[in-house]
């Protein structure tokens, strides 16, 4: 029996190239369309798909025009007026949000979901590590690229299903966990919930899927279930210290005892990123031991405080696009570089988000030594009057610019800062590489 041809519109996103490699793997044809050709959809095509980065309907491959035998999965950051999106629901194809195909998948094993505003990605891919460092065979979707398996989707079993469980569009309430994480409950997505309260409740209502005992739950956050944190909780660290460039510190729970772990993992909000994975994977049954040893192996995810450059100057990338996220990446580089001059660059994400923390932002970024901003990146938004990256220029703040992207590597080479740090969600990582050149080729004379 032929197996149904699935076509993707918006293959390229993180999560929805996780879904497409899932149907690759279970010998499905795989075709998709994403406006940007990047080593993602490359990827892609390498395991078999066909892309194409028109959206246009004549430009969709012949095997994917059958109603009767392609189904179609969208994410909701496609726009509304996708001539394709109208194309697939005129003709009287199936189409799926991608969180509904993920909500099928995670009935089909145990699935360990985790949440939270911040820390779900790096969190999933520890998970994802500390479960096969013990010997799990799992399937994981994450929401970037983990170096441990230098991708962002592993098949190697049904012992788990590891899921990033997106609180945008409310996806994650498709979701069928087994067992639940809960990284932090702040603000954000407000165009979706309207209030902070409507996110918290959806949060809980995420929560309510899994009995208590199957709840690992921040310390602090308004959801029952065990609950982890820095000297805090039923699974605490203990006695955390910096040795040699690494975190090390006990973790504690009330069953057992791990001394002495090593976390190779710059930033505090990373240990709390760990906590919550081991007291996960200790939930499941995961041995002491090998997860000590799984931890200290840990490689980190591209774009979470991603150490581009050491020398002649530190520079981070980071994914940070929220204030509490840019307040984390300051709190690392003091942390870790506590004598350099520190440069935040920053280009905000979505002209809602830009509107609802201005005052966040200007109190993250004032951090910072020197403070280049770029425009705002709109992704799916249009623009809203009077928002723009201006407004998070801080007039006490006398060391910031507001700059066109074009011109980022000069202005960077030209500041005196030591240590950089390189922050958004949109594409200001693809300027990334152009930095690195102008520093490593700098006279310093």
């Amino acid at each position: 029996m032929n197996k149904a041809a699935i076509f993707f519109v918006g293959i390229g996103g993180i999560g929805m190239s996780g879904v497409a490699q899932y149907f690759l793997s279970k010998g499905h044809p795989v075709a998709g369309y994403d406006r940007m050709i990047t080593p993602i959809t490359q990827r892609l095509v390498t395991l078999g798909a066909q892309i194409i980065d028109v959206d246009a309907p004549t430009a969709i491959p012949a095997l994917f025009r059958d109603p009767k035998n392609t189904k179609v999965v969208y994410t909701p950051a496609i726009p509304t007026n996708s001539q394709l999106l109208s194309y697939f629901k005129e003709k009287g194809f199936i189409l799926d949000k991608r969180a509904v195909v993920i909500g099928k998948i995670s009935n089909i094993m145990p699935c360990l979901a985790v949440a939270g505003t911040h820390g779900k990605t790096t969190t999933s891919a520890l998970l994802t590590h500390l479960l096969r460092s013990c010997g799990k065979k799992i399937t994981a979707f994450l929401g970037g690229i983990a170096a441990n398996i230098n991708g962002n989707f592993l098949i190697e079993g049904d012992d788990f299903m590891v899921v990033e469980a997106d609180e945008f569009d409310r996806s994650f309430m498709h979701l069928q966990p087994t067992a639940i994480a809960l990284t932090s409950m702040d603000a954000d997505h407000l165009d979706i919930y309207g209030t902070e309260n409507e996110l918290s409740k959806t949060f809980n209502d995420f929560a309510q899927k899994v009995c208590d005992e199957k709840r690992f739950i921040a310390h602090g956050l308004s959801v029952k279930g065990n609950s982890f944190g820095i000297e805090k909780g039923t699974h605490k660290v203990h006695n955390l210290r910096i040795i040699d460039g690494s975190y090390v510190f006990d973790f504690v729970t009330p069953t057992v005892s791990i001394l002495n772990i090593v976390l190779p993992y710059p930033g505090e909000h990373n240990v709390m990123n760990a906590a919550a994975a081991l007291a996960m994977s200790l939930g499941v049954g995961c041995d002491p031991a090998q997860l000590k040893v799984g931890l200290s192996t840990f490689q980190g995810v591209d774009r979470r405080f991603s150490i581009r450059l050491t020398s002649p100057k530190v520079v981070v990338d980071d994914y940070a696009h929220h204030p509490t996220e840019l307040n984390a990446v300051a709190d690392a580089l003091e942390a870790f570089y506590p004598n350099k001059i520190k440069l935040g660059v920053f280009q905000p994400h979505l002209f809602s988000r830009t509107r609802d923390f201005v005052a966040g932002f200007k109190q993250a970024l004032a951090r910072f030594d020197e403070v280049l901003l770029l425009d705002i990146y709109p992704a799916r938004e249009l623009p809203i009057e009077g928002i723009t990256s201006a407004l998070l220029i801080d007039d006490n703040h006398g060391a910031t610019q507001l700059i066109d992207k074009r011109i980022l590597p000069e202005m960077i080479a030209k500041s005196s800062a030591t240590a950089i740090a390189i922050m958004g969600a949109g594409d200001i990582a693809f300027e990334v590489p152009a930095v690195i050149e102008i520093l490593k080729n700098q006279n310093y004379a």
